[in-house]
């Protein structure tokens, strides 16, 4: 179907009274989107902000523009031909099992497993890894529609009691309860207006430390979030009687995670500021009822990650004098920097992460965007490698210091992976559980390649495809990319990829400055006023694409989500010349009003302030909302999100989508898709993700015109 098809298609399935198609100009007329004379003024500028209105989700105008726009995507994309037959075969790939990474606790062993198409994995606890595990706790019963989710769970040292968190439709805010283990059955604890935290209990199991915010006075979908403290829940206790550990009145920012030590010693608090990467960290002795809170490490000047401590000795992960990460070792009664020890230098690769365990570290590298794991002992002396499986990625490692053993899992584009039990004393690993996929992977393959971005930066970029891939600059490419926060993009496994492969597609993912591939220098080339250089980065990627023939700008389709869908939005804005389709998910897509709503304020560490005027102007530049031009070509574009979402408010991406259908200047659609029981992401049932991945591969085929070019093959796109 050509983009003209499309319009006209768009006015025989769609009869809503808000649209009007001119036939001769052959172009759709979107749901009215009313323009209001609405200026900001930032360091002397006026900025227009004509859809302001649609920052409130929940007024009777933005419910009824909501309904018009889904109203008209939903129409357009349950008309595309391929999106049934896309949507069967991944709901066929979907079905298969999948595993957690076991942990150990109380002599009881927990996993989670989805059987294959159940909304929320269950969590199971077994007496031993060869005994019959049984159900402990099911998402898929609190809620018919599977948009109740587990959002954590913490285990009492004595294997009694279990407190688990539940969020709803998507939201960040989390209520927290307590389960019997033994008997399955809830007490009547409940603590609410948890957001960012997790459950650390007592080494006596009669309470657990968490982090709440004040219940909101407003919205609290879209209220800042400010003024964390630190509770300890009493078991049987109302939450009011909860007692406050720790709180800064003088900082409104700052946040905190905190734990009880293995020992049962310390309650070590980790506190953070917004997104940034330095910490601080704070320490309270519970042997000492009347101790007050120890402020160990301050100031903000490095990153800090507790690994454990042996006695008044902590070892933590930091990147001081150590850009790559490095592990170290702070004796609290002895804290002066001359007295810190050195246990694992900096190597070459970037140091991910470290757990202590069964008197080991296990240090987690990347290397250029692959797992890398290096055993030590106690002193630091190198050990061994585990040996992978193979190259992609690999997760889990916990455990406690005198654990034998440990879990970990390891999965690639190509591979669903498999769940491995890990002898920390021999270095032998042995499957523990291993999915069936139903689908033939052996003939696909994924290369990594390195392109020069435009400031001469080297980037790496993981490309997958059927092997013998013919480069005749016409096969349609996906690629994929985030760029922020300090957070990795590495090989992982998706149903929808396969189904992607199998359609003949390439699926290229774009390690793109800003993230966390190679360490702090990496992540700190993309912040703030260096953010562009993410976005050449990415455009770079799309044009090294296209000079070594991989595909062309109208086979090229890109996606990202968050910070990602901030990534597509600047980059189609800017050039719009180079891509087929663009899928920006969940995006922050105006830049100089992310900070007024729930947790943007702390993504300022990345983007910068619109009250530091250079950030102002910095951001202002690709602010993808404020550069959309009248009259631009842009490609076909599917923005999505939901309107539960309170970690990037939806406001986002109505007001681009907005904006980008009022420019729109040629004949390719600008649709937006509004899930009205999603949120941000996380916890989204199995069935609803299901639907927005056939959903935007059907939007992609259409876009990148494989509808009409598709040539039969042995796959289940052959029909």
């Amino acid at each position: 179907m050509s983009q003209r098809t499309f319009a006209l298609h768009l006015a025989a399935v769609i009869s809503a009274s808000c649209l009007v198609v001119s036939t001769a100009m052959s172009q759709v007329v979107y749901p009215d989107s009313a323009r209001v004379d609405h200026v900001d003024t930032y360091h002397g500028k006026q900025i227009p902000d004509p859809y302001k209105w649609l920052e409130d989700p929940d007024t009777p105008e933005s419910r009824k523009w909501i309904n018009a726009q889904n109203e008209v995507t939903f129409g357009v994309l349950n008309g595309i031909a391929s999106r049934d037959r896309i949507k069967s075969r991944m709901t066929e790939l979907w079905n298969y099992e999948r595993f957690g990474v076991p942990f150990k606790e109380g002599g009881r062993y927990f996993y989670s497993r989805n059987d294959g198409l159940q909304p929320q994995s269950v969590l199971y606890v077994a007496d031993s890894l060869t005994s019959e595990p049984r159900v402990l706790l099911d998402p898929n019963t609190f809620s018919a529609d599977g948009t109740v989710a587990l959002s954590g769970y913490s285990v009492s040292e004595d294997g009694r009691y279990i407190a688990y968190g539940v969020s709803e439709g998507g939201s960040d805010w989390q209520t927290w309860r307590v389960r019997d283990i033994a008997t399955g059955q809830d007490l009547e604890d409940v603590v609410r207006w948890v957001k960012f935290s997790s459950a650390s209990w007592r080494k006596d199991g009669s309470g657990f430390y968490y982090t709440r915010y004040d219940e909101p006075k407003g919205n609290d979908l879209t209220d800042v979030n400010q003024f964390p403290k630190v509770y300890l829940h009493t078991i049987g206790e109302d939450q009011s009687r909860d007692r406050l550990v720790y709180k800064r009145d003088d900082q409104p920012e700052w946040g905190f995670a905190s734990g009880v030590t293995d020992d049962g010693r310390y309650l070590a608090i980790s506190v953070w500021w917004g997104t940034r990467q330095e910490n601080n960290f704070f320490y309270q002795d519970l042997s000492d009822p009347a101790s007050s809170v120890v402020e160990l490490l301050a100031g903000f000047d490095a990153s800090y990650t507790f690994v454990g401590n042996d006695g008044s000795e902590f070892y933590f992960v930091t990147t001081l004098d150590a850009p790559r990460g490095r592990l170290i070792a702070i004796d609290a009664t002895r804290p002066s920097r001359d007295a810190w020890r050195e246990i694992i230098p900096q190597q070459p690769e970037n140091l991910r992460g470290v757990s202590y365990v069964g008197g080991h570290f296990l240090a987690q590298y990347l290397k250029d965007a692959k797992t890398l794991v290096r055993v030590h002992d106690i002193t630091g002396r190198f050990a061994r490698e585990v040996s992978l499986p193979g190259i992609g990625s690999a997760g889990g490692f916990g455990g406690k210091p005198d654990d034998p053993e440990t879990f970990y899992s390891f999965t690639s584009y190509t591979n669903p992976g498999a769940v491995y039990r890990y002898d920390v004393k021999s270095g032998a690993s042995e499957v523990f559980r291993q999915p069936k996929f139903n689908a033939d992977l052996t003939g696909y393959e994924t290369r990594q390649v390195f392109y020069t971005s435009k400031d001469g930066t080297r980037v790496p970029m993981f490309i997958t495809s059927k092997k013998g891939l013919k480069l005749d600059g016409n096969n349609p490419t996906l690629l994929y990319g985030y760029g922020g926060f300090n957070i990795p993009l590495t090989p992982g496994f998706s149903p929808a990829t396969i189904v992607w492969l199998e359609m003949g597609g390439i699926y290229a993912v774009a390690n793109i400055r800003g993230g966390g591939e190679y360490g702090k220098e990496w992540h700190e080339a993309g912040i703030k006023l260096k953010k562009q250089n993410v976005f050449d980065d990415f455009i770079a990627a799309a044009e090294y694409l296209i000079t070594e023939k991989y595909t062309s700008p109208k086979r090229l389709a890109i996606q990202g989500g968050s910070n990602g869908g901030l990534l597509v939005g600047a980059c189609m804005t800017q050039r719009p010349d180079l891509f087929g389709a663009c899928i920006p998910q969940v995006g922050v897509l105006d830049m100089l009003r992310f900070e007024s709503f729930t947790i943007g304020w702390a993504w300022t560490s990345d983007f910068g302030s619109v009250k530091n005027e250079d950030e102002f102007h910095a951001m202002l530049a690709y602010s993808p909302y404020h550069n959309t031009k009248p009259g631009t070509s842009y490609p076909a574009t599917l923005i999505t999100t939901g309107d539960h979402d309170d970690r990037v408010v939806p406001a986002h991406s109505f007001k681009f989508a907005a904006a980008l259908q009022q420019a729109q200047g040629g004949d390719a659609p600008v649709l937006i898709r509004i899930e009205t029981r999603g949120g941000h992401g996380a916890g989204k049932p199995t069935a609803m993700i299901i639907e927005e991945r056939s959903d935007i591969l059907g939007f992609i085929s259409w876009a990148l015109g494989m509808e009409e070019t598709e040539q039969p093959r042995s796959t289940p796109f052959a029909q």
